[in-house]
């Protein structure tokens, strides 16, 4: 077992299960009668074998006491900090939640074996890109010894009787999947092989299984495919089933690339507006400002009398035109006139927001006792955009007594539910079919484009493929809220007495579905309810450093954005911001940012990745003035991850993380490959939030119109070389790896510019792309202006060569 590990409880919850592999303090002994959740297997009754598994036992009420027994309590060297008591993420974070939520549905899990011998399973997660599907297929070919090729895993439709069991976020997926889909498949397996021995004759344990082919002694083989019949039941059967220890899989833990990479970058892959399924290309024309009306739209014959216009339908939220090509779509939406309410925001700015976050209520800070002093800094965050590479999208069919709907989602059954109301039929009478998507980033939690190809189909009276402009996807579409923070650590002497955070932001918006299943997953611990976004921010933020008294308080204000849960939520500007002051702290104190974070961290595998982030990037290597190192720490949902970055200031218009390292532990790496891939997007993510990356609001809608001016990190500021070490295996059990990344670079990014220039960064993003630029007007599609390449003549990286 690794160093720092902890047993497997043979009593505890799942929660206590998962928490007992990273818990970074000794846990408390769960009280008598606390049983691990079991699952059961079923099979059911089927021409081909099909395979269910069922959630045993319950959750205990007080799982938010209750810790790991059996294996021993982690062993936490001495801290040279003083020992900050557990935060709420610490005992149950937003992942365990979410899993809790879905366990009661987790006996819809099903993996069937056809009679050629491929496993399929409908996955009730979205694809964003991230690599689920991939990932799944491979723990199932684990379990099941076949080929990965003979795994086929596709996207589930919408099924209302899932509840919270068909939510995609919060880096959850493969944690929430994990145990049903492995004792599906062993269920699957042991099926199969009881089937063989009654054809061969020989005992299960006499039998082996080569690449779904099962053996035995004297050399005889029959295939999954013809056991398949036979394995399966006319009944429903209960069924021992008991998963592989993961030491003995051959495919996890290796690296394996994504199934969709070769369609994916030749542009074969296929998305919602590109299926070949019917519905015309729609556009719509909307407010000059977020959350605008429609009031009167004045020329509908002269636009429907347009090449290729079919339709100009008013809506509340705009007037969509239907044509038959895009490109006659968008001529039809420049064309309209029309006249909109201004929305609730109308008034506001950055600049106005910012000032009422500053003078939003917030509890006070602790009074410093006599002789110690303070390191404080206030910091400001811009909101940012999305900006998926795919923007909106969905495709709508909606008639008399039925609607189908394709589109990207992450809460598919919310989507579905919203739909019915809309089109005023039966849920029953409603398909929503979930579609990869092209990116993300906790957009697709939000499924206004499939809601809105529905109204606009119903009210066309035709199939419709709307598709949301660039522009509008940035001016209109949902961002992470602006945000302003107040941190202030006390010390005395060589110790941090105290570390308190004051987050004040506008509302970030969770409630469809996510919000539920927090809610759902809150009253299956016995934790009490909070607000959903303040659960959210309670189960996802921590400080993992012993520094005394540790508080960290969110307050949001009110005003009507469109929010959303943006990659790693909170914690890219909550964390990021942290890492910029405990770098602050280690000056004031006289020591080195590694070694101060060695010292001040809780546990062995915290610091494991902060010394291989150190050792792989050269830390405290000669640099030349304006280059410097920088480097952050981030830990959630069971995961640990350090980032360290090279940054060179010396171009002040075009700064360069030049080279970069990650280290990561997410527990049992499934797929390294994927994992290496999350790292690099969180990465190119805390880069552009910390450089150049946000939305600027002026007069209730942001000025940026598209990628000209929306800056994430062009390929010239790129870092030319990037090393992920992803770590060995530490527990048996995958943690979240998703948004792990982004914090860790955002502090990383931000300490190398603070040690480049000699200034603490307080403002995000560093650098305003929209300085001396006149954004085009709202309404109409804008031109977007060209973007030169570089000139090949004049290298860029020229200018980072050290």
């Amino acid at each position: 077992m690794p160093p720092g590990a902890v047993e497997p409880s043979p009593g505890g919850s799942l929660v206590d299960e998962a928490l007992a592999a990273t818990v970074r303090r000794p846990a408390a002994s769960p009280p008598g009668g606390t049983t691990r959740r079991q699952f059961l297997a079923y099979v059911i009754g089927a021409p081909i074998l099909v395979v269910a598994v069922d959630a045993l036992g319950s959750a205990p009420a007080n799982a938010a006491t209750s810790g790991a027994s059996g294996g021993g309590d982690l062993t936490v060297p001495a801290p040279e900090g003083i020992p900050s008591l557990p935060q709420p993420a610490d005992v149950v974070d937003l992942g365990d939640l979410l899993i809790l939520a879905g366990l009661p549905t987790a006996n819809l899990i099903t993996i069937s074996v056809d009679t050629n011998g491929v496993a399929h399973f409908a996955m009730p997660r979205q694809e964003n890109g991230q690599g689920t599907e991939t990932a799944v297929a491979m723990i199932i070919a684990d379990e099941l010894d076949l080929p990965l090729e003979q795994v086929e895993v596709t996207l589930a439709p919408a099924e209302p009787k899932l509840v919270f069991n068909q939510l995609t976020g919060s880096s959850n997926a493969i944690r929430s999947l994990w145990d049903p889909v492995r004792t599906a498949a062993a269920a699957a397996r042991g099926r199969l092989l009881a089937a063989a021995s009654d054809l061969l004759g020989e005992a299960t344990s006499a039998l082996t299984v080569q690449d779904g082919v099962v053996v035995a002694p004297d050399g005889r083989r029959v295939s999954y495919g013809e056991l398949s019949s036979l394995a399966a039941s006319p009944t429903t059967l209960a069924v021992p089933a008991t998963p592989k220890d993961p030491s003995t899989y051959r495919i996890v833990g290796t690296p394996v690339p994504q199934r969709a990479n070769p369609a994916i970058v030749t542009g074969a892959q296929r998305y919602a507006v590109d299926l070949d399924v019917p519905g015309y290309p729609t556009m719509v024309r909307r407010a000059p400002t977020i959350g605008g009306r429609l009031l009167s739209f004045t020329n509908r014959a002269a636009v429907e009398a347009m090449p290729g216009v079919l339709r100009a339908v008013p809506l509340p939220f705009g007037v969509a035109v239907i044509a038959r090509t895009f490109g006659q779509a968008i001529d039809g939406v420049d064309a309209v006139e029309a006249t909109f309410s201004p929305g609730p925001v109308a008034d506001q700015s950055n600049a106005t927001v910012r000032q009422a976050l500053i003078e939003a209520p917030v509890v006070p800070f602790l009074p410093a006792p006599p002789l110690a002093r303070t390191v404080a800094f206030d910091f400001d965050w811009a909101p940012v955009n999305h900006a998926p590479m795919g923007t909106n999208m969905a495709v709508a069919d909606v008639r008399d007594d039925s609607a189908t709907i394709w589109a990207p989602l992450q809460t598919p059954i919310a989507a579905l539910e919203a739909i019915a109301e809309a089109v005023g039929l039966p849920p029953s009478a409603v398909t929503v079919n979930v579609v990869r998507g092209p990116g993300s980033f906790g957009r697709t939690l939000f499924f206004d484009a499939a809601l809105e190809a529905a109204q606009i189909s119903k009210a066309a009276g035709l199939p419709v493929r709307l598709m949301w402009h660039r522009t509008n996807d940035m001016r209109h579409g949902r961002a992470h809220p602006q945000a302003h923070h107040r941190i202030r650590a006390t010390l005395l002497g060589d110790e941090v007495l105290a570390f308190e955070h004051r987050v004040t932001s506008v509302t970030t918006d969770v409630s469809p579905g996510l919000g539920e299943a927090i809610t759902a997953g809150l009253d299956r611990t016995g934790l009490g309810k909070l607000g959903f976004s303040q659960t959210l921010f309670e189960t996802t933020i921590t400080c993992p450093y012993n520094f005394g008294v540790v508080t960290q308080l969110l307050t949001e204000v009110p005003l009507a954005f469109n929010t959303d849960s943006w990659r790693s939520v909170f914690s890219y500007n909550t964390r990021g911001a942290e890492e910029i002051v405990v770098d602050q702290i280690a000056a004031a104190l006289g020591q080195d940012p590694v070694a101060f974070r060695l010292g001040f961290l809780q546990n062995d595998r915290q610091r494991a990745v902060v010394e291989k982030v150190a050792e792989v990037g050269g830390w405290g290597r000669s640099l030349p003035a304006g280059v410097a190192q920088g480097i952050g720490f981030h830990q959630e949902y069971q995961s640990f991850c350090a980032v360290l970055v090279e940054l060179d200031t010396r171009n002040p218009a075009l700064p360069r993380v030049t080279r970069a390292a990650v280290a990561v532990d997410v527990g049992l790496p499934v797929n390294p490959l994927s994992l290496e891939g999350q790292m690099l997007g969180g990465l190119t993510d805390g880069i552009s939030l910390v450089l150049q990356m946000g939305n600027h609001v002026e007069a209730g809608l942001p000025v940026e119109s598209g990628w000209g001016h929306f800056k994430f990190i062009r390929q010239d500021q790129a870092p030319r070389e990037v090393t992920v070490v992803v770590m060995p295996r530490s527990t048996d059990r995958p943690g979240g790896a998703g948004e792990l990344a982004v914090p860790a670079a955002v502090g990383a990014v931000a300490n190398a510019w603070a040690r480049a220039t000699g200034t603490v960064p307080t403002s995000f993003p560093i650098i305003d792309p929209t300085v001396g630029w006149t954004p085009p007007p709202p309404g109409p599609v804008p031109v977007e202006p060209l973007q030169p390449l570089p000139d090949p003549r004049r290298d860029p990286s020229e200018l980072y060569d050290y």
